[in-house]
């Protein structure tokens, strides 16, 4: 990883190393005979201890805070990173592997530099701003472009919203998923696996890195409803927590029925 930068290096060491952790929980949790609440239990320490670890090894990258909830208050500098420890936090709980860690440094309240990892599927993603998105590959660093689709119909689609949208999204493609979890969702768009993501309520902790993974891969960012795409307006979609993100030539199009 000599051609990114130091911070970005840490970022991912950081990210691997609460992985560890996580990757053992998650396997422990596959052998639980305990009830639905007892695993949940297991589950939040494992996402505690998985914010801590993060807390304690991002500090080596940069001394900012983290901001990995709604309640957290943004600091005036406008420097922090943005996490979410577990996102997909209820596949995690039931021993699904459909989850990430995701990670986004900001300064000036700009997202600089963002990772995404699959601890089940050991699927590294990550970014700086204006030097393009990359996923680890089987001997290097593979750079990252969204999908060319043009045909909505044959779209692959990622969705994580009420029924409402969701059956907005479905009129639109028959090849629809749901996956429970963004951050994994926009990493794949990013790195051309999907075509589109569609979801609603959101966390910005869940948004953050792979907002910049998508910008990064070519793709176009809106908010869900947003009538004018002829602009993106990143923060509003980011703490608004409504997001479709996709290629050039799908964006009117998943734009239109969405606003319907």
């Amino acid at each position: 990883m000599a051609y990114i930068s130091s911070v970005l290096t840490q970022m991912v060491a950081a990210v691997k190393k609460s992985a560890v952790a996580i990757t053992r929980d998650f396997n422990e949790l596959e052998h639980l005979q305990t009830s639905i609440h007892s695993d949940g239990m297991f589950a939040t320490r494992s996402y505690n201890r998985a914010l801590k670890t993060l807390s304690e090894e991002l500090i080596k990258a940069k001394n900012y805070p983290l901001i990995s909830s709604v309640k957290d208050t943004i600091p005036a500098s406008g420097n922090y990173f943005m996490v979410a420890p577990i996102d997909g936090f209820a596949n995690f709980a039931h021993g699904n592997g459909d989850f990430a860690i995701s990670v986004a440094m900001f300064e000036n309240n700009v997202a600089v530099d963002a990772v995404v990892y699959s601890p089940i599927f050991d699927e590294l993603f990550f970014t700086e701003k204006g030097c393009g998105a990359f996923k680890e590959g089987f001997r290097n660093y593979e750079r990252m472009r969204v999908a060319g689709s043009k045909i909505a119909e044959k779209a692959l689609i990622s969705c994580n919203a009420d029924i409402e949208i969701l059956q907005k999204v479905c009129a639109l493609s028959p090849n629809v998923r749901v996956k429970g979890s963004v951050a994994l969702d926009l990493a794949y768009v990013a790195a051309g696996k999907t075509d589109a993501v569609v979801a609603t309520d959101v966390a910005s902790s869940s948004l953050a890195a792979g907002m910049l993974l998508i910008k990064e891969s070519g793709g176009y960012i809106f908010a869900v409803g947003e009538t004018d795409i002829r602009s993106e307006d990143l923060n509003k979609v980011l703490f608004g927590g409504n997001i479709i993100a996709t290629n050039e030539a799908l964006k009117q199009k998943i734009a239109d029925i969405m606003a319907k």
